[in-house]
């Protein structure tokens, strides 16, 4: 379960999760994680609708910080070339 947990087997495509996101930067890579297991992975107590949103929600908050990281770069390399 810990090495091939089931809702990163099961995408339709029948590539595991870890194959495509290793290739990104932690933010993007989480992004991807969230949104390719979204609608796969059950959770006891939360219905499978509201758990697709939790992971699209998810997905939404490391783009975000990934936006945020970039715009923190261009601050700084602004400031470093005037």
């Amino acid at each position: 379960m810990v090495n091939h947990p089931k809702h990163y087997n099961e995408h339709p495509s029948g590539i595991e999760c870890i194959a495509v996101i290793r290739h990104y930067n932690f933010d993007i890579g989480n992004a991807l994680k969230y949104l390719w297991r979204q609608g796969l992975k059950k959770e006891a107590g939360i219905e499978d609708f509201k758990k697709q949103i939790e992971d699209c929600e998810k997905a939404i908050w490391y783009i975000q910080d990934h936006i945020n990281q970039l715009e923190k770069q261009i601050v700084s390399d602004d400031t470093t070339h005037n």
